[in-house]
């Protein structure tokens, strides 16, 4: 055992008071907004399938690649704005703008404009987490980080389930009200329930404009200067890592920089041209093979801008295995969590505005509960062992696969209903812990550029590949339950990489 580093030294600011708890609870409502926007697709996912003849391989590129690819690189320069610039106002900015995507969803009549309008919402949340992440950390002591960033990650699941039964509820109103008459503006019920969830997020995001920007770096006794040009240090990395501007930056380097980029570029297209070769559906692969193009450009501009935060990405051990071991925790959470109210629809043959409404409430309920539980058990944990933030993410998934593959087997329709709520608790007890672990392996100036390259790689693999990896195999097989229970294999690669992350961790956090 190791005693680990404290927020009592002489000179450390004051334990969070009140005002932190205050900011806490904003941003706590800022991510259920995040999560409702984003969730909402998955009771949805039927009624769009059918209005709108996609597959399930496309309902599952709509909610993971569509986004997500988006979300984890924009979410690259933004969280370099989150180092530099006023924290409160870019999730305020944020806030607004994905709100207004996802009510533009709401009048999307073919599969192309829906995912055009996704694709804004992934862009729009990508201002939230880094920059939450970044806030947060100076509002409260190491000691306490994991359980704030436990709580504000808690939003997730009251998000995810607000999402699910308000979804449930306006689409069985609407149709039910018109289902002998034309609706207004020829709406559907799915386009109204993008509508109602989307336009309330704008109301939030005046009320966030207002909160204080603490000193950053203040807890650690690190306190940076003010960037003087914020918006040119963003424009950098967005040069650096949207196509083809990614061109234009390697290009400044030199011969030799821009060689190296157009032969990544030319290994990705290649790769992408034999996946799609072999699985089809293009759209998923060339998505994904751009969003992986653009994070490597990233990495190589990286290397030549700020070489120690590239050093401290690339040989962190720790970091490395922590990052990847969560984002298969998060490739299982995401499928199931997406996934689960169209399995009971079509195996249990749940009507859908019962099944959004008990999911949703198992979903905010036993999630709020997990998250929080991951939380504190993870700061109790690393008061003694510089790895027990780890370990806190080993045990999610040891226990939540077991409890989701019982829920999956059973025919008993009651029984599955209410196994999801510890299969969701169980899944969520990661989400504080991969957030701090990652927050306690960098220096300040560092946290919003890490935290984004972190969500990057949860992103990419728990979201893109996911939801999509689960659809596709639907189709193969004809078998939803088969395609969910081979998906929760994931959890115990995350296993594996999390117990290897243990093992480095407390040299690194020193």
């Amino acid at each position: 055992m190791s005693a680990t580093p404290s927020d009592s030294a002489a000179g450390a600011p004051p334990p969070a008071g009140p005002y932190a708890r205050y900011v806490l609870g904003v941003l706590v409502l800022v991510y259920v907004f995040n999560f409702l926007d984003r969730q909402i697709l998955s009771i949805l996912a039927e009624r769009i399938r059918e209005d709108l003849a996609v597959s399930d391989a496309e309902l599952g590129f709509l909610y993971g690649t569509a986004f997500a690819v988006f979300y984890a690189v924009f979410g690259i320069p933004l969280g370099r704005l989150a180092d530099t610039w006023d924290r409160r106002k870019l999730i305020a900015l944020g806030l607004a703008a994905w709100s207004g995507m996802t009510a533009l969803s709401g009048m999307a009549r073919s599969f192309p404009e829906l995912a055009a309008a996704r694709i804004g919402v992934g862009i729009g949340e990508a201002s939230a987490a880094p920059a939450a992440y970044s806030l947060l950390s100076d509002w409260f002591p190491a000691a306490r980080r994991a359980t704030a960033l436990a709580i504000y990650s808690s939003g997730i699941y009251v998000g995810a389930g607000l999402g699910l039964g308000i979804g449930g509820v306006v689409v069985a109103g609407w149709d039910a009200a018109y289902a002998d008459a034309t609706a207004p503006f020829g709406l559907r019920g799915w386009q109204v329930a993008f509508l109602v969830v989307g336009l309330p997020g704008l109301l939030l995001a005046a009320w966030v404009a207002t909160l204080r920007e603490p000193t950053r770096g203040q807890r650690e006794g690190l306190v940076a200067p003010a960037h003087p040009h914020p918006f040119r240090a963003c424009a950098e990395e967005l040069i650096a890592v949207l196509p083809p501007l990614t061109l234009l930056a390697a290009a400044r380097a030199g011969a030799r920089a821009l060689a190296a980029n157009l032969a990544l570029a030319a290994a990705i297209a290649l790769a992408v041209r034999l996946v799609v070769a072999w699985l089809g559906t293009p759209a998923q692969w060339i998505s994904l093979g751009v969003g992986v193009y653009a994070a490597g450009s990233w990495l190589q501009s990286l290397a030549r801008r700020d070489r120690p935060t590239f050093e401290l990405l690339t040989r962190t051990p720790a970091l490395q295995l922590a990052a990847f071991g969560f984002a298969l925790l998060a490739f299982v959470g995401y499928t199931v969590g997406f996934w689960l109210p169209p399995f009971f629809i079509r195996v249990h043959h749940v009507a859908p505005a019962r099944a959004g409404v008990v999911l949703g409430i198992a979903a905010a309920a036993a999630g709020w509960f997990g998250t929080t539980i991951g939380g504190l058990w993870a700061d109790r944990l690393r008061r003694t062992h510089a790895a027990g933030r780890l370990y806190v993410g080993v045990a999610c998934g040891l226990l939540g696969p077991p409890i989701a593959l019982v829920m999956l087997l059973t025919e008993n329709t009651t029984a599955a209903l209410a196994l999801s709520v510890p299969a969701t608790a169980a899944s969520s007890l990661w989400i504080g812990p991969g957030a701090s672990t990652v927050q306690d392996l960098v220096p300040p100036r560092m946290r919003g550029t890490v935290s984004a390259a972190y969500l990057l790689v949860v992103t990419f693999i728990g979201l893109a590949l996911g939801p999509y990896t689960v659809g596709r195999l639907s189709e193969a097989t004809g078998d939803l339950r088969l395609a969910l229970i081979v998906s929760l294999g994931a959890g115990l690669g995350g296993v594996v990489l999390l117990a290897l992350a243990a093992r480095h961790v407390r040299a690194e956090v020193r």
